[in-house]
């Protein structure tokens, strides 16, 4: 596996590095700030890359912006993005196109090696990696007094769906794998929405929401990096 990462901090960089390369692991370049990530993803073409979301110059959301033209770049690159802090509206941008080939963790995650490594492995074979306290917390914000719907309030077609819409595929690839019509599948999301009480609203992503309800609530299905 290549790899390329992004962390402003040196000491963090550079300790990044020793722990993927005591593991087998190829790090083809380490930068420090957004343009270079980008150089860089595009002289190594690497199998993932790993970055901080606040980077130089504002340490805003820099490495989540690279992040996103990296995928518009080279979209079977696996993301693995990390953070000091619970961010859950940086996790809801970056789950925004679909779950496919992402992974979210806190730093303090990363110093659980093969968890570390487990979860590069995962987005670069197209899967997800979250951190559980971050699905916890985007659940948490938006919890009300009453239990929330479970998976087990879908049909096999909606629960189908679901797990396709959790792949990262659109409407039209879940039809064609399902072999139905474009418009079944969007009455098949439209009442996963329905069961799983997400009104449609401006300031949250929908479609991000019932898949994070689809990896925190799936048996065989983790969420943790």
């Amino acid at each position: 596996m290549r790899i390329v990462i992004a962390e402003d901090a040196a000491v963090v960089r550079e300790g990044l590095v020793g722990l993927l390369t005591d593991r087998d692991l190829d790090v083809v370049a380490a930068v420090g700030d957004p343009d270079a990530l980008l150089a860089a993803v595009d002289e190594h073409r690497p199998d993932a890359v790993v970055a901080d979301i606040r980077m130089p110059p504002t340490h805003r959301d820099e490495g989540l912006r690279a992040a996103a033209e990296i995928r518009r770049r080279h979209p079977g690159t696996g993301v693995l993005l990390f953070s000091q802090y619970i961010e859950t509206r940086y996790a809801d941008t970056l789950l925004a196109d679909g779950a496919e080939g992402i992974g979210y963790l806190l730093k303090d995650r990363v110093l659980d090696v093969d968890d570390f490594v487990d979860a590069l492995r995962r987005v670069v074979a197209g899967g997800t990696a979250l951190d559980p306290d971050v699905v916890a917390r985007l659940f948490a914000a938006r919890a009300s007094g009453a239990a929330a719907p479970r998976l087990d309030a879908l049909t096999p077609r909606e629960r189908e769906t679901l797990e396709l819409m959790a792949s990262g595929l659109t409407n039209t690839a879940i039809a064609a794998r399902m072999e139905i019509s474009q418009r079944a599948v969007e009455k098949h999301v439209a009442t996963i929405f329905d069961k799983f009480a997400l009104p449609r609203t401006a300031q949250e992503h929908r479609r991000v929401l019932a898949v994070l309800r689809y990896l925190r609530d799936s048996p065989g299905v983790s969420t943790e990096g």
